[in-house]
């Protein structure tokens, strides 16, 4: 658990709805869009975001397409620091470094503008919620394979029941992984 105050995990897990059976019968969707429009509980957790980038190290900010680009550009302002996309591959001008990775039917790829990062930045990846750590596990490869170092990562809610945790220890290589919600 990160520094997070209980009293700002029960506000911001307050701002977060459960939606039955979507996208699929089955599914328990957790809607972060409730939390976004709260000023004051999107405002909480763009500050405890920003302070494990300090508190880490980080100097630029990685957000993952497309939940985590919402949360990861405020924080990078917040922190002062550069944002980086990972995108869906096909997305990003130019020169990108790609990665597929594997899904539970199938693969998807990621790309990130290489040039973005340097040998000397600590990369703090940011996302919505941690699932079963693919897209997050593909974004620590294109980090290193930039040349840039891992600072941590960062989600607002971890589904532990999906093992993402285990998924990216390896990856994570002792960098931390910051959690302000598990479910």
């Amino acid at each position: 658990m990160t520094s997070t105050t209980e009293s700002i995990r029960e506000l911001l897990l307050s701002r977060i709805r459960d939606v039955a059976d979507y996208p699929k019968p089955g599914v328990m969707f957790k809607d972060i869009t409730p939390l976004l429009a709260d000023p004051v509980a999107f405002t909480a957790l763009t500050d405890s975001l920003a302070e494990l980038c300090v508190r880490h190290g980080a100097t630029k900010i990685v957000g993952l397409e497309a939940r985590g680009f919402i949360l990861a550009a405020p924080v990078a302002v917040r922190a002062g620091l550069g944002f980086v996309p990972v995108r869906k591959a096909g997305k990003l001008p130019g020169a990108t470094l790609s990665q597929v990775y594997e899904l539970e039917y199938g693969t998807a790829e990621i790309e990130i503008h290489a040039e973005d990062l340097a040998p000397d930045d600590r990369i703090m990846v940011i996302d919505d919620v941690l699932a079963t750590g693919g897209t997050a596990e593909a974004s620590l490869e294109l980090i290193r394979r930039a040349g840039a170092q891992v600072a941590g990562v960062a989600v607002l809610m971890e589904l532990g029941f999906l093992a993402g945790r285990a998924r990216l220890a390896q990856g994570l290589e002792g960098a931390p992984l910051e959690a302000l919600i598990t479910i």
